[in-house]
């Protein structure tokens, strides 16, 4: 009896000391660090590292902040030098700076990430896009993309936000809309199909609608609807002029073989003169005999020619002629 008394005293002072021995313990966890909170001092300016800790209960509290690094994306349109519009998404990779975590605390809070990335990256992004042409972020991209990388470097660390990484990449484009039910063929129509023919041959024959293409990977732009309509305009007036410069130098070089055809026909007219006047009927008559051999020669291998005897005025040869009364 009197043990038992004993042992209900002890109980509430030991079941006091070990809910105060619980208060005073915390665990920093892999991955994170802690910020103390005092009551009357108010942020201790150091963090605590992973383990166990002691603090005093009610007067102290611990703050944990992760400190892993995490990805985020920032997605923002604006305009470039030309005043088109370009869609663009930054891909962060950010942790805080351990050295600072309670400055971060003081300033920003546990959700710093969210109040400052997606302010400062939108800032530096339409700062930076505004100074190229939409053609100059394709073709400078590398040049873009160090630009936008320093400059954001520079702001998050006012903040006390570390970037291990940047970079602008092309988010993966939006699943395609499921497509249409089937038609379902009405009673007039189904004695056309064969009772052995599956249901999807038949639902194969109605056309459907293409999707309209996917913009093209390897780029990490989007540009607008009116830029894209110019780069075609700009594109068929190319090949426009190279037409017309076709065109062109195709009358030019049939201009010149005018001119050079005439000349020969000149020269050629010219020396036929010459030879007519050196050599009188002789050249004429040796003219004659050459056409005449090219006549017989192509009449030779003609299959409707019929040859007439010589010295007979009688083109009907079947017909006798008529004696005179």
């Amino acid at each position: 009896m009197a043990f038992a008394q004993n042992l209900s005293r002890l109980i509430v002072p030991v079941a006091i000391g070990a809910t105060l021995v619980q208060s005073s313990i915390y665990d920093v966890p892999g991955g994170y660090r802690a910020v103390l909170f005092d009551r009357f001092s108010g942020v201790q300016q150091t963090a605590k590292g992973e383990g166990t800790h002691f603090l005093i209960p009610w007067l102290q509290r611990a703050i944990l902040y992760d400190v892993r690094i995490k990805p985020r994306n920032i997605s923002t349109t604006t305009g470039s030098k030309d005043m088109q519009m370009v869609s663009l998404t930054l891909r962060v990779m950010s942790r805080p700076d351990m050295t600072h975590l309670p400055k971060i605390y003081q300033s920003l809070g546990q959700d710093y990430d969210e109040r400052v990335l997606p302010s400062i990256g939108n800032e530096v992004l339409k700062a930076t896009v505004a100074q190229f042409d939409a053609s100059e972020l394709i073709t400078n991209r590398e040049i873009v993309s160090a630009r936008i990388r320093d400059d954001l470097l520079n702001r998050a660390k006012e903040f006390n936000i570390m970037l291990e990484d940047v970079s602008i990449f092309d988010p993966p484009p939006p699943p395609p809309p499921p497509p249409p039910p089937s038609p379902v063929v009405p009673p007039a129509v189904a004695p056309f199909f064969p009772s052995s023919c599956p249901a999807h041959l038949a639902v194969l024959s109605v056309p459907s609608r293409s999707p309209s293409l996917p913009a093209d990977p390897s780029s990490p732009h989007s540009f607008g609807k009116e830029f894209t309509t110019a780069v075609e305009q700009k594109q068929i007036a190319q090949q426009d002029a190279e037409r017309a410069k076709f065109v062109v130098e195709k009358a030019e070089q049939e201009r010149q073989a005018a001119v050079i055809r005439a000349e020969g026909e000149a020269e050629a007219a010219n020396t036929i003169s010459a030879a007519l006047n050196k050599a009188g009927d002789a050249f004429v008559q040796f003219r004659k005999i050459e056409a005449s051999r090219e006549i017989a020669s192509s009449l030779s291998q003609s299959r409707n020619v019929t040859y007439v005897p010589a010295g007979s005025g009688n083109l009907l040869l079947q017909v006798p002629p008529q004696q005179p009364s």
